[in-house]
């Protein structure tokens, strides 16, 4: 993801707080946000068209530089949204703004790489977790951690321990938990009462044949 994806503007909100202020900035395209993580709570105002357009790629451990005017940069995360499905639009930001030097704790989406030698013989890729909780410096922070899973065969895992964890990176997880693994396909047998409405078909058809003869 480029940098000018992970950068948001905002402005300060200094007047029209409260529910009907919240509805005004909507209107006009802009959504009341709130940083946390310093001493006191920041609010601003963030453009709705940008967000929008970028919230796809933002996620727990996406940091984002949010430049505020007036005030400069701040690097956070986006802690949480509120969103209107029906409408289509995000009402409210919450955002957590890191601090250098400090480590930060978050989750990290898991990316599997690799065709596994199993799926080749037949096997399936099951993917079992899909994000673990980690622990770094921001400047440490990676946006996924990849698990290279081609030489997994039938039957086979992949552990948490099995992953390859970026300098600085520690991870809250058992070392045993399984992230992936192939497994063989089994045939489905059929269904119990279609076995018996084929049985019932035979047997409907034995004396029908009988009384031809």
């Amino acid at each position: 993801m480029s940098e000018e994806k992970k950068a948001l503007s905002a402005k300060l909100r200094t007047s029209d707080f409260g529910s009907a202020g919240s509805r005004r900035l909507l209107r006009n395209g802009e959504i009341p946000a709130v940083v946390y993580g310093k001493s006191a709570p920041l609010h601003v105002i963030v453009n709705a068209h940008e967000f929008e357009m970028k919230k796809s790629g933002f996620s727990e451990s996406t940091l984002i530089t949010l430049n505020v005017e007036g005030e400069g940069n701040h690097n956070v995360f986006v802690k949480t949204y509120q969103e209107d499905l029906l409408r289509r639009c995000i009402h409210h930001i919450d955002f957590f703004e890191i601090t250098a030097g400090h480590t930060v704790r978050t989750h990290v989406r898991i990316e599997l790489e690799g065709n596994p030698v199993g799926c080749r013989q037949g096997g399936v890729l099951d993917q079992v977790i899909h994000e673990v909780e980690i622990e770094c410096l921001p400047k440490d922070l990676p946006e996924v951690i990849k698990a290279d899973v081609s030489a997994l065969e039938i039957n086979e895992t992949f552990r948490i321990e099995n992953l390859q964890l970026p300098e600085g990176v520690r991870i809250f997880e058992e070392k045993d938990a399984t992230i992936a693994s192939v497994r063989m396909v089994k045939e489905e047998a059929p269904a119990a009462d279609e076995t018996a409405a084929d049985d019932a078909a035979t047997a409907d058809a034995a004396p029908a044949a009988t009384e031809n003869k």
